[in-house]
């Protein structure tokens, strides 16, 4: 199924544990596949090399100080309705973590 997005749109940024899970399996993969199923535009994950919130540990990717909780930060471009559906998919998968929203504008949101 293919979504037109253009003009004014939301940016949600959803940020959490490489070792944060939903019934057994990675969050952020489980947030993704959710999203795809649901009919969102799209999802993005990025692992990030080194990172700390609200508990002020520091994760990072050195090799003296491997950590097995990198961090790991979700985006989604998405309509205003779909954005309040994501909100209710949160509320129910994420435990810890963070989410940010801000307004961004669409220039080009086309499939191959």
């Amino acid at each position: 199924m293919h979504r037109d997005l253009q003009g004014e749109h939301w940016l949600v940024r959803i940020f959490l544990g490489e070792s944060d899970r939903y019934h057994g399996r990675p969050l952020y993969l489980a947030i993704i596949e959710r999203l795809r199923r649901e009919g969102f535009a799209g999802a993005t994950a990025f692992h990030g090399v080194a990172g700390f919130g609200a508990h002020s540990v520091i994760h990072t990717t050195q090799i003296l100080r491997l950590s097995a909780d990198l961090p790991v930060v979700i985006e989604v471009v998405e309509t205003e309705d779909h954005v309040e559906r994501l909100k209710t998919i949160l509320d129910e998968m994420l435990g810890d973590g963070l989410v940010t929203l801000e307004r961004v504008r669409v220039l080009k949101y086309a499939a191959k």
